[in-house]
């Protein structure tokens, strides 16, 4: 029996908070959204599993793609969306993303966030799938340079409170309207009621549900869980984009290598030292991430290797260390000179296409429950994100939530009660060897190759430890992660089952080719 609710609660007998916009997740799409609130005078509530540092988003390295040169136009990095998203982008979706983008860049400058310049005006490079040089960048931290200054804006406004370490455990939603949410405080283990008239999950992505990923701890598909669990749309599920180059060190984590090397002239070499992208892929290094990824582990099952190797030792050392210091001195970190040595590296899972269904206003399905940045999915994305579209997306749809959002503050929102008592306790389960397990399965059968055989594994798995737990409560929140991170898990195997075609982030090796009659979404409901 699907499950509802984690825990037995009764909404009347706990601590109340009500604020008008609750904005879940402290990523760049949960700040920028809380910092545009703020400029309407809406009081905010700003909840963070962790630190407001502990985010996906402070691990961008690339850039920010956006139409800021004479020479670039909407028309062409609108075209170069829709190439990568391998014919299930909405169009419309892609034209607002880039036609909007300006304008959000102009708020991140007057925020404060210090892009890399020239004399000429703003610096740009070029990353794969993009057909001239689009990415503004700050160095090769840009996801960190702009969570900072976004962390300074929104900690200084009266509008905003920042509430760190607490956990949403479920939405609270009745009738199809959302009236806020249950929340677990990480510090005192109390659990709490945040009341809203308006709810946002910018919660982020999902690659902790992968033994190898370049996301951090805390990306474990939460906000995709809890709102599928309170009867939200998502779609798209099966599309996972795979990182083609980060590093691999044993014993140590999957450090990612930014696209933007290759787009400064990095080039790849197999075992045996053979430059093999333009073997596969016109525009070689620059292809699209899935097709670099397939070609990766095409050349390590050939040679046998575990890894392949990023080589920018033909670039001037003074400008790589410039251009990215972050990466040169995590690499030194672990006795690698990048500008004399090759780095060794692989796939790892790295961003979410799918996620909870929303329109152009970053609207679900459910009343008053908004979503934006990588929990979301709109199309915009398509079945492969284009490089550097994505903190885009978290501001431009950001942006777009606060001023759909204008009209529920107008007609506010009385609270309701909300009970659940029908779950027992202690589930006897070492819920750190289930999170191993489910991630070593995702990894085997989820992963970039895919068959039916075993995407069913995967979902028997997923399916078999979630109908065990459906009767008991879930406390904890290390055991509320591993519930989430299997919902999620089922939600990718089973979508990813269905389609029996191979399309972007998405590779069947039993269905290797795209079909037409594929040219469609999966939407999924509780």
């Amino acid at each position: 029996m699907a499950k509802r609710y984690l825990v037995n609660f009764n909404s009347q007998e706990l601590r109340r908070r009500k604020t008008e916009y609750l904005i879940i997740g402290g990523g760049i799409s949960g700040l920028y959204t809380a910092w545009a609130a703020a400029q309407t005078g809406a009081s905010v509530v700003l909840l963070t599993k962790g630190t407001l540092t502990e985010c996906n988003s402070q691990f961008a390295q690339g850039g920010i793609a956006a139409v800021t040169g004479e020479d670039d136009s909407v028309e062409m990095h609108v075209q170069d969306t829709l190439t990568a998203g391998a014919g299930l982008c909405w169009e419309e979706a892609v034209n607002v993303l880039v036609t909007e983008g300006p304008a959000r860049i102009r708020d991140l400058i007057k925020i404060g966030v210090d892009f890399d310049s020239t004399g000429a005006g703003l610096s740009v490079t070029r990353e794969g799938g993009h057909s001239l040089a689009r990415i503004l960048h700050a160095r090769d931290a840009t996801g960190a340079e702009i969570v900072r200054a976004l962390v300074e804006e929104v900690t200084r406004l009266p509008e905003i409170e920042v509430l760190e370490n607490q956990h949403v455990v479920d939405l609270l939603v009745k009738d199809n309207v959302c009236y806020g949410a249950l929340v677990l405080d990480g510090s005192t283990q109390e659990r709490w009621v945040a009341e809203s008239q308006i709810v946002v999950l910018a919660t982020g992505g999902i690659g902790q549900l992968y033994r190898y990923t370049t996301n951090p701890e805390s990306a474990t598909g939460d906000g995709i869980a809890i709102a599928f669990r309170a009867g939200v749309e998502v779609m798209d599920m099966e599309f996972v984009q795979f990182h083609p180059t980060s590093l691999v060190i044993p014993g140590a984590p999957r450090f990612l290598i930014s696209e933007a090397v290759r787009g400064e002239g990095a080039i790849l070499r197999n075992a045996t030292g053979h430059r093999f992208m333009p073997d596969y892929h016109a525009m070689a290094e620059l292809a699209p991430r899935d097709i670099v990824a397939r070609a990766i582990l095409s050349e390590m099952e050939t040679t046998g290797a575990d890894h392949v190797y990023l080589d920018m030792t033909q670039k001037d050392p003074e400008k790589i260390k410039a251009r990215f210091p972050t990466i040169a001195a995590t690499c030194a970190r672990y006795g690698l000179d990048v500008t004399t040595e090759l780095l060794p590296v692989a796939p790892a899972a790295h961003f979410m296409m799918g996620g909870i269904k929303t329109d152009l206003w970053g609207q679900t399905d459910v009343e008053r429950l908004f979503c934006c940045g990588e929990t979301s999915c709109l199309g915009v994305h398509g079945a492969n994100r284009l490089a550097s579209n994505s903190l885009l997306d978290c501001l431009v749809f950001g942006n777009r939530i606060v001023q759909r959002a204008a009209v529920y503050l107008c007609n506010k929102l009385t609270g309701s009660c909300f009970i659940n008592d029908d779950l027992v306790t202690d589930p006897t389960v070492d819920f750190k060897q289930l999170r191993a397990e489910l991630q070593q399965m995702m990894n085997e059968k989820v992963g970039p190759l895919r068959t039916g055989q075993g995407l069913d594994a995967a979902l028997s798995f997923c399916d078999k430890w979630l109908t065990y737990l459906s009767s008991y409560e879930i406390q904890e929140l290390q055991q509320i992660e591993v519930v989430n991170m299997l919902e999620v898990g089922r939600l990718i195997a089973q979508t990813a089952l269905m389609r029996s075609e191979s399309r972007g982030g998405h590779f069947r090796l039993d269905f290797p080719q795209p079909e037409e009659r594929w040219r469609r979404h999966i939407l999924l409901k509780h």
